[in-house]
């Protein structure tokens, strides 16, 4: 017998998250690693968790998921819309108006801007001196 699941994926930055939803009770496995023991931040850990509290469905779902590319913001960013997203495919008529209205189902398109020549950095130029 197949099991239920729900994939979607999900992006920030320069951060790839690939999540599959299976019913179960709330556990929450990152690259075969357990939420708490991925991100040490208590504040990114609230962050991948945001969607279910929104959605009215915390402990209902088992989280499997890989993330790759950028930093943990980014990473947590990125495993949120991916968990918005597996929501919208596992129920859309429930779950897609609240987690929309809160802005989770919008990929954040903020990127870091490429260095340009001429420039230290993206907008950074050398320090001017008159002599």
């Amino acid at each position: 017998m197949a099991k239920i699941q729900y994939a979607a994926t999900g992006r920030r930055k320069s951060s790839v998250a690939r999540v599959r939803l299976l019913p179960g009770t709330g556990k929450i496995t990152i690259n075969k690693k357990p939420l708490d023991e991925y991100f040490g931040m208590e504040i990114v850990r609230r962050e991948v968790r945001r969607p279910f509290e929104i959605a009215g469905c915390e402990g209902k779902f088992d989280v499997v998921a890989t993330v790759c590319g950028g930093g943990f913001t980014g990473q947590a960013g990125a495993l949120r819309h991916g968990i918005s997203r597996a929501l919208c495919v596992a129920d859309k008529e429930t779950f897609r108006a609240p987690l929309k209205a809160a802005g989770f189902l919008t990929r954040d398109s903020r990127m870091k801007e490429r260095k340009k020549y001429g420039l230290k950095k993206a907008r950074r130029a050398s320090q001017f001196s008159k002599r």
